[in-house]
């Protein structure tokens, strides 16, 4: 898989495309992508999904996507390390935003789909990326300090969503190890080397033994047991929304066969993939 690199610690720029031709990739920054016209779909970390004018998408370091384009697309993408979001921010914000931005830049249950879902905010999120696109690419007076107040404005926005969709329910506490471990593994479920016991225990400085007796005790649930659900729910949406076939969703999620790929799906949702498919 191809890794794209970035130099700089905040980017602002705009492409047009009538057919995608960058491969399947990931990078060493955060991006958010605005839709500023066009539609087609999004392939993220295994999952694919629709997009239209006006969809958000917010990318960590991690994630892995490409887009399919079904009619023409402009894309703004604004790319960031976390240190600028922080620099950038105001030094106003209280104390619970700033644990939402952190939830929203860690938690995997905010990776799939539009990030902005209240109208009047995706109009909002689409002038702001504009005018933030105009301020970047011309050198005007004040124009890094005003490019900022603008990446304020929209991560802001992003929040007030974040916190309207569940997120508020969550910023009582900081994001603990375990939920950071749980959302590597969301991410890299599908790379079976990095889901290797000793490789995800080095990734947290951890024990491979301590790792397990960890996530084990604070969830319930076995490392494999989570890895495996990863696979189950990104092979729903492989069902529901893409026409590949069961022996070929089995490959992409790493089963070793069809048969054991329908063993395994039934044993999670009383029914084969099959009859999934055909119900959805």
């Amino acid at each position: 898989m191809k890794r794209i690199v970035n130099f700089s610690s905040f980017n602002v720029f705009s492409i047009e495309k009538e057919i995608w031709d960058i491969e399947y990739h990931n990078h060493n920054f955060y991006e958010l992508i605005v839709i500023a016209s066009g539609k087609g779909t999004h392939h993220l970390n295994g999952v694919t999904f629709t997009y239209q004018k006006g969809d958000v998408f917010l990318l960590r370091p991690s994630d892995a996507h490409e887009f399919s384009i079904k009619s023409k697309t402009k894309f703004i993408y604004i790319k960031f390390t976390e240190n600028y979001i922080w620099e950038s921010l105001h030094t106003d914000k209280k104390n619970e935003l700033n644990k939402v931005i952190r939830l929203m830049m860690e938690d995997s249950s905010f990776v799939y789909e539009s990030a902005i879902r209240n109208k009047a905010d995706r109009e909002h999120m689409l002038q702001l990326a504009s005018i933030l696109l105009y301020e970047f690419s011309n050198k005007s007076l004040y124009n890094k300090e005003t490019a900022s107040d603008l990446f304020s404005a929209m991560i802001t926005i992003l929040i007030r969503n974040t916190m309207n969709s569940g997120g508020m329910e969550r910023v009582s506490k900081e994001i603990s190890p375990a939920e950071k471990i749980l959302y590597y593994i969301s991410v890299n479920a599908m790379d079976a080397d990095k889901m290797k016991l000793e490789n995800l225990a080095k990734e947290f400085m951890l024990s491979r033994n301590y790792i397990s007796i960890y996530i084990k005790k604070q969830t319930g649930f076995s490392i494999q047991q989570h890895v495996m659900h990863q696979k189950i729910k990104a092979a729903e949406k492989l069902l529901k929304q893409s026409n590949y076939h069961i022996n070929e969703i089995a490959d992409r999620l790493g089963f070793n066969d069809a048969s054991h790929f329908n063993k395994i799906f039934r044993s999670y949702k009383n029914m084969t993939p099959s009859a999934f498919r055909k119900k959805n």
